[in-house]
C-alpha cells in the first residue's frame, strides 16, 4: 500500500531535497522535538486548568489540592507559547535555509545550459518551476513533514500514557487515533490524489497556454480569432474549476469524519473517566474534565493531517519536475566542421514537449537549398516557432532529424551561430552604444565596417545626425529608436556576422504597413545572396520567395512556389486576397 504513495517513490530517487535532510538533520530533529513539547504543554495546560476549575467549584479539603494545579497551569501557560515560538523559529529557519540553497541550485542549473533547458520545457513550464515548485518544496516541510512527525510523536505519548492507566483504553486510543493519523490521511492521498494531480496539471497547462497565447496575441487578432482565444481560455479555466469543486466536496466529507472520530475520543474519555474515578470521594467530575479538555489542544495537531497528506500529491509533481531538471550537457569533443554550399534537410520531423501527449510537429519533410528563400506561414500555435528552434538546434527532435550538410543541428552547440543567424520578433538592443550593439555580430569589426552596414540598412544618415554618431547610447532596450529602426539595427548585426543562413522569426510583428514593407524590402535586398527562412503570419512580400509552406496542426498543409500555389490552391488565393484586403 505504501508503495502506491507517489511522494515516497519520488523521495526514493530524489537528488534535490534528500541531501538537505542529512545536512541539516540536527536542526530538523530539534524543530520536531519542540513541536511535540509545544502540544504536550498545551494538553498539560488544559488538563491542569480543567482539574483546577472543576475542583475549585467544590469545597476542597486542603488548599494544596488546588495549589499544585494552579502552579502547573501557570507553568504550562508560560511554556506553551515559549516553545511554540522556538519551534516556529527553528522550523522556519531550517526551511528557509534549505530553500535558499535549493533556489541557488535551481538558478545555477538554469544558467548552466539555458539552451538545453529550453529544448525540454516551454516557457509556461519555466514559470511553473520558478513560481510554484520551490514554494511547494517549502510547504512540503512546513505543512506536511513537520506536522506528521509531531503527530506521530504525540500518538506514541498518548497511547503509552493512557495504556499505562488502562490497557484497554490505550488499545482503543491506538485504534481511534490511528484512524485519524494514518488511515484517513492515506485515504485522502489515494482517493483524492488523482483529482489533485489533475488540478496541478490543469494549472500548469493554464500557465503554458496563457503564456504562449498572450505572446502570440497579435496572430489571434490579425486572424480575426479573438473570440476563439477567449473560448479556449474559458474552457481551460472551467476544467480547472470543476476538479476544484470535486476536491472540496471530498474534503468536506473527510473533515466531517475526522470531527466525528474526535467526538468518539471525547465520549470514550467521559465514559472511561466515570468508570475509573467514579468511586472516589468528590465524584468523577474533576478527572473527567481534566482528561476531556486535554484532548482539544491535540485537535490542532491531528485535524490538519489528512489535508496535509493530500497536498503531497502536488509536492510530488514538483519534486519530479525538479529532478527531471537535469539539462543534457552535450558531449565535449570536436565541433563539426562543414563547408559551403550549405543545405538544410528536415526528415520525418516530430516534436513533443515532455509530459504532453500532443505532438507540436508531426512528420515534417523539407529540403532548403543553398540561397533559397523559404517562407513558413501558419496561425499562432501551429508549430512555426518550434520548427525554427529545431532548425537552429536549440531543441532536439522527438523523432526524425534536422541536418545541415548531413550533421544534426543540435550537435553544433554554440557554433551553430557561425552558420545560422536569427532576427526575432522584437530585436533587443542593450543599453550601450550603437557601435557596441552592432559589434555583437562581429567583435573585430572596424568603425568603417559599422558605417558600411548602417548604410546598407538605411540608417547611416540618421546615425550621422546624432550628437555622438555610432557612440550614441541607445537607452534601455533601444527605446530611443522606432520599431523599424530596431529591426534595421538587428539586420546590421546579421550583415556583420555574414552567416550563410538567416532565420527571421516574425520580424515585422507590430510594425505599421508602410514601415513593414520598407523593412521587408531592406531585408530581402541585403540578404539576396543568403539562404533565407522567413517565419510570418501573413503574406506580405510573398512573391519574392522561392518556396512557401503552410504549417497547420503540426503538419505541412500546403507547399509550393507562390505562383504555383496561386494557380493550384483555392485556399492560397483566398488567403492572399484577404491579406491584401480584397
Amino acid at each position: 500500500m505504501l508503495k502506491k504513495i507517489p511522494l515516497l517513490r519520488a523521495l526514493k530517487h530524489d537528488r534535490w531535497v534528500r541531501p538537505f535532510l542529512y545536512r541539516y538533520r540536527k536542526t530538523l530533529v530539534l524543530a520536531i522535538t519542540l513541536g511535540i513539547i509545544t502540544f504536550v504543554c498545551g494538553a498539560g495546560l488544559m488538563f491542569s486548568a480543567g482539574f483546577l476549575i472543576s475542583k475549585s467549584a467544590t469545597r476542597p479539603e486542603n488548599i494544596l489540592l488546588v495549589y499544585v494545579p494552579i502552579v502547573l497551569t501557570r507553568a504550562f501557560g508560560i511554556a506553551r507559547p515559549a516553545f511554540r515560538y522556538l519551534e516556529r523559529l527553528v522550523s522556519h529557519n531550517w526551511v528557509l535555509k534549505m530553500t535558499s540553497r535549493l533556489r541557488q541550485k535551481l538558478y545555477d542549473t538554469l544558467e548552466h545550459d539555458a539552451a538545453s533547458f529550453s529544448s525540454k520545457y516551454q516557457l509556461g513550464d519555466i514559470l511553473g518551476l520558478l513560481s510554484d515548485d520551490v514554494s511547494h518544496v517549502q510547504n512540503l516541510y512546513l505543512r506536511t513533514i513537520f506536522p506528521m512527525f509531531v503527530a506521530w510523536g504525540l500518538y506514541a505519548i498518548i497511547v503509552v500514557a493512557l495504556g499505562f492507566l488502562s490497557p484497554l483504553l490505550g488499545l482503543w486510543m491506538l485504534v481511534v487515533f490511528g484512524l485519524i493519523i494514518f488511515a484517513i490521511p492515506l485515504w485522502s492521498v489515494l482517493v483524492n490524489g488523482a483529482r489533485q494531480e489533475y488540478e496541478k496539471r490543469a494549472k500548469d497547462e493554464l500557465y503554458v497556454n496563457l503564456t504562449d497565447n498572450v505572446m502570440g496575441i497579435a496572430d489571434w487578432v490579425l486572424a480575426g480569432r479573438g473570440d476563439s482565444y477567449l473560448r479556449l481560455h474559458d474552457q481551460n479555466e472551467q476544467r480547472y474549476q470543476q476538479v476544484g469543486r470535486s476536491m472540496r466536496k471530498f474534503e468536506h466529507f473527510r473533515d466531517f469524519l475526522v470531527q466525528e472520530l474526535i467526538l468518539v475520543v471525547v465520549i470514550s474519555l467521559v465514559i472511561w473517566g466515570a468508570w475509573r474515578f467514579g468511586g472516589q470521594a468528590g465524584g468523577p467530575a474533576n478527572w473527567i474534565a481534566a482528561f476531556v479538555l486535554a484532548v482539544f489542544p491535540l485537535i490542532d495537531a491531528l485535524a490538519p493531517l489528512p489535508a496535509a497528506a493530500q497536498e503531497t500529491n502536488v509536492y510530488t509533481n514538483s519534486l519530479v519536475r525538479l529532478n527531471d531538471l537535469n539539462p543534457s550537457v552535450k558531449a565535449s569533443g570536436t565541433v563539426p566542421t562543414i563547408t559551403a554550399p550549405y543545405r538544410l534537410e528536415l526528415s520525418d520531423l516530430h516534436y513533443a514537449y515532455p509530459r504532453t501527449d500532443k505532438e507540436v510537429l508531426q512528420g515534417i519533410n523539407l529540403a532548403i537549398e543553398p540561397g533559397e528563400k523559404l517562407a513558413i506561414l501558419g496561425r499562432s500555435g501551429a508549430g512555426k516557432s518550434t520548427l525554427a528552434a529545431l532548425i537552429r538546434g536549440d531543441r532536439t527532435p522527438t523523432h526524425g532529424s534536422v541536418k545541415l550538410n548531413g550533421v544534426a543541428t543540435d550537435h553544433f552547440g554554440d557554433q551553430i551561430a557561425d552558420y545560422i543567424s536569427v532576427i526575432n520578433q522584437q530585436p533587443y538592443l542593450f543599453n550601450t552604444t550603437i557601435a557596441n550593439n552592432i559589434r555583437l555580430g562581429n567583435e573585430e569589426a572596424t568603425d568603417a565596417e559599422i558605417w558600411d552596414v548602417l548604410k546598407r540598412v538605411g540608417l547611416k544618415k540618421m546615425v550621422e545626425d546624432l550628437p555622438k554618431g555610432i557612440e550614441t547610447k541607445v537607452d534601455e532596450a533601444g527605446l530611443r529608436f522606432s520599431g523599424g529602426e530596431r529591426h534595421r539595427l538587428a539586420l546590421a548585426r546579421i550583415l556583420l556576422k555574414n552567416t550563410p543562413i538567416v532565420l527571421l522569426d516574425e520580424p515585422t510583428v507590430g510594425l505599421d504597413p508602410i514601415t513593414e514593407q520598407a523593412v521587408i524590402t531592406t531585408i530581402l535586398d541585403q540578404l539576396a545572396d543568403k539562404t533565407l527562412i522567413w517565419i510570418n503570419h501573413h503574406l506580405q512580400g510573398i512573391e519574392r520567395f522561392d518556396q512557401v509552406i503552410f504549417v497547420e496542426e503540426g503538419r505541412l498543409a500546403m507547399q509550393g512556389t507562390p505562383s504555383g500555389l496561386w494557380q493550384t490552391s483555392a485556399r492560397y488565393r483566398e488567403l492572399k486576397k484577404a491579406d491584401q484586403g480584397r
